[in-house]
Formats: C-alpha cells, sequence, structure tokens
C-alpha cells in the first residue's frame, strides 16, 4: 500500500479542498460548520504526516537531502494552513502567512514532482 504515493496524495488533495472550504465558510460567517471542517482538516493533517513519514522512511535513500527537506516545507504548508485558519477566526491578518503557505507549497509541490518516486516531470 505505501510502496506508492497515492494514500499520499489522496490525503493532501482532501486537505487542500477541506482547507479551501474552511476559509469560504470562514468568510460566509458560518462559524459552526468553519470549526467542523477545521477539526476534520486536523485528522487529514495527522494522515498526511504519517503517510509522509512512512514514505519517507521507506524511500528516502534515493535523495536523503530533497526527501528530506520535502518533509521540512510539507510541514510548513501544514502549519501555514493551520495558522492561516486561527488567524481568520481572530479576525488578524493573513498576509504573511498566504505568501508563506503558497511559496512552501509550491516547493513541496516541485519537489515532491522531482524526486524518483513520483512523475519525475522536471528530470
Amino acid at each position: 500500500m505505501f510502496d506508492n504515493t497515492h494514500a499520499h496524495i489522496t490525503t493532501w488533495a482532501i486537505a487542500i479542498i477541506l482547507f479551501i472550504v474552511a476559509v469560504f465558510l470562514h468568510k460566509a460567517g458560518n462559524k459552526k460548520a468553519t470549526n467542523i471542517v477545521q477539526m476534520i482538516l486536523r485528522v487529514f493533517y495527522l494522515l498526511i504526516i504519517a503517510t509522509g513519514v512512512i514514505l519517507f522512511a521507506k524511500h528516502s535513500s534515493f535523495n536523503p537531502a530533497l526527501y528530506g527537506i520535502k518533509f521540512l516545507f510539507g510541514i510548513v504548508v501544514i502549519a501555514m494552513m493551520e495558522m492561516v485558519l486561527i488567524r481568520l477566526k481572530l479576525g488578524k491578518k493573513t498576509v504573511l502567512f498566504w505568501s508563506i503557505l503558497i511559496i512552501a507549497f509550491i516547493i513541496t509541490f516541485y519537489l515532491g514532482a522531482k524526486l524518483p518516486l513520483n512523475w519525475n516531470w522536471f528530470a
């Protein structure tokens, strides 16, 4: 099951959808639904980390440095998703966290696509 990236990609794809839903629910003023979606999203954060750790342990021997950097940027993406949602809830500015989120996501996605376990778009 964890010899490929299907479970990992599925969990982060669902997490991105849930994150977008949570942002839109917050903007619509639906606090209860936002809280429910955010709690489900937190479960997906754990699933992303778990599947990522399993993939990292099994396949980091291909290129340990790049897999390590991808792992760290993946954690940054999760942290920034959570920070954006928390700061939205508190009514604080989120521009910096959105910027870090987008940059970290681009780097993580690029490394994921570049490394040998994935599609090798950038080979």
